[in-house]
């Protein structure tokens, strides 16, 4: 929690919302700290560009030459910081750009101007309807009951809809590989597709309607929220799917293959046609 209270009243507040339970704040200076004791303790922020850079790029470029002077210490804080108070609108910014030069998400609320550099620096910047307009402008959702639990459900139902996206990719590439390798096989052994046009239309409708009502319309779980967030350069299809993906489509693709090299010693002459 990053606030402009006073050290009493944030931690009076943090113990209220769960953040803090009683006497954690005698444990360790770094977990309930001041602005100004927080900005000390990192030694400050630097700039590692240079000034034919800033001229180049421009001045909104130049925040990617940041860096806070300290890592090592900003991990540390990272590890044991909990309350934040009398925060300055500079430690705010300092805060959010030295999580996020240690590779972390980072999401904040806010709805005064002074909060405009941290929204705007933050990956995910949340301000309140009834915020300023420079909040507003700075920030890339607003939240128009200005209610936190708003961003609760926000978040839960956007990791929802994307592992919904992953499913259904992956029950769609594991039928599409299984029927490519099938008609594939059968036309280089039978000169001749085992799967006609009409019965891949079928195949289709059932893939794309089906699989799409049973995979893209599950609810979020609380689940959800226990586990970090993906991360920005991640791919939407990941090693594990690639791994699901390829076992299932072998696995299929041997049990459709024996079926049709070998389907006319254990099924009947009258179900087997052209391919006895």
């Amino acid at each position: 929690m990053v606030t402009g209270d006073n050290k009493v009243t944030a931690i009076a507040i943090a113990k209220e919302c769960g953040i803090l339970y009683d006497g954690e704040e005698n444990e360790d200076p770094c977990i309930c700290m001041t602005g100004p004791e927080f900005f000390d303790y990192i030694g400050g922020f630097i700039y590692t560009d240079t000034k034919e850079q800033v001229a180049i790029m421009g001045h909104q470029d130049k925040l990617e030459f940041e860096s806070v002077a300290d890592l090592d210490k900003m991990r540390n804080i990272r590890q044991k910081l909990k309350v934040l108070a009398r925060s300055r609108p500079n430690d705010k910014y300092v805060i959010v750009a030295g999580l996020r030069q240690l590779g972390d998400i980072v999401a904040v609320t806010g709805d005064g101007t002074n909060d405009a550099p941290a929204l705007r620096k933050a990956d995910v910047g949340f301000a309140m309807n009834s915020g300023t307009q420079v909040a507003h402008a700075a920030s890339d959702i607003i939240i128009q009951d200005d209610n936190f639990a708003s961003i609760v459900k926000a978040c839960s139902w956007g990791r929802n809809v994307y592992d919904n996206i992953r499913r259904f990719l992956q029950f769609q590439l594991s039928v599409n590989c299984v029927a490519l390798f099938s008609c594939l096989i059968g036309s280089l052994v039978f000169q001749k597709s085992p799967l006609a046009a009409i019965q891949l239309l079928w195949v289709n409708l059932i893939m794309d309607s089906l699989a799409s009502l049973a995979l893209a319309t599950e609810s979020p779980k609380p689940e959800l929220l226990q586990r970090p967030p993906y991360r920005k350069k991640e791919y939407i299809i990941s090693q594990r799917m690639v791994k699901h993906i390829l076992g299932q489509a072998i696995f299929q693709s041997i049990v459709i293959l024996v079926v049709l090299f070998g389907g006319s010693g254990f099924i009947k002459e009258e179900f087997c046609g052209d391919w006895k």
